[in-house]
């Protein structure tokens, strides 16, 4: 098996006296989709900031690419191949989805015709060719998730980290983004943290599942190994006493 793209190793992160994640380990294999998923507060978000630099951890490290990054910050981690999206979004409102999409391209390419061109295929992607023109926050909402999906992806990352990209989404709309996704995947290798609380959407689309709960790992494997895990179901559905 090749060596993970993102490792973690006991990772930590306290709040004041609060202890958000306790000793997390995980790691994420090239060309993969994993989900990360728990109850409400968990831990998820906070472990996803971390990983993606936007909180340093309290302990433990981290290892992307081969190389220890454990505190470099979100710019930092974004130059090296791994990118994230925001749970509220990733867009500029009052911007083109023209110049929202170039915002993910400014770290990545130089040149303005290798710009426009990625923009163009970006775009195209994810479903957004006919609306480059449009005021990004004039969009319906399964278009602005698909827009922030987009500016993440335009920098053509290793490693995409998608913080609930579902949210707030009908089926069709969820259809669609499992579709760009899978296609993210599959065209041009890239691997997927996906962080979502759609279950149906994580079990279809993921490989691995690693779950969440008060911090510290629950229990990680496929999603019919997830569905079947008797921690898990309590976990989310209580003891039923």
């Amino acid at each position: 098996m090749s060596e993970p793209i993102l490792r973690a190793e006991n990772i930590s992160r306290r709040f004041g006296g609060l202890l958000a994640v306790s000793e997390f380990n995980f790691d994420i294999r090239p060309g993969e989709v994993l989900g990360l998923i728990g109850p409400n507060g968990a831990g998820k978000s906070t472990t996803f900031n971390v990983i993606s630099g936007y909180y340093k951890p309290t302990s433990g490290h981290i290892t992307f690419l081969g190389q220890d990054v454990t505190g470099l910050s979100t710019v930092a981690m974004s130059r090296r191949g791994l990118v994230r999206t925001f749970q509220h979004g990733s867009l500029l409102k009052g911007m083109s989805v023209r110049d929202n999409i170039l915002m993910g391209t400014l770290r990545s390419l130089r040149d303005n015709a290798a710009r426009e061109k990625r923009i163009a295929e970006t775009a195209e992607m994810v479903g957004l060719a006919d609306m480059l023109d449009m005021v990004a926050g004039s969009l319906p909402h399964g278009h602005q998730r698909m827009l922030s999906i987009a500016i993440g992806f335009a920098a053509r990352p290793k490693l995409l980290c998608l913080d609930e990209p579902l949210a707030g989404l009908n089926h069709t709309e969820m259809g669609a983004a499992l579709a760009v996704m899978q296609r993210i995947r599959d065209d041009f290798g890239t691997t997927i943290l996906l962080v979502d609380h759609n279950m149906r959407a994580i079990m279809q689309i993921c490989e691995r599942i690693v779950v969440l709960n008060y911090g510290r790992k629950l229990a990680e494997g496929t999603p019919a190994e997830i569905r079947n895990n008797p921690d898990v179901i309590r976990a989310y559905l209580g003891d039923g006493e």
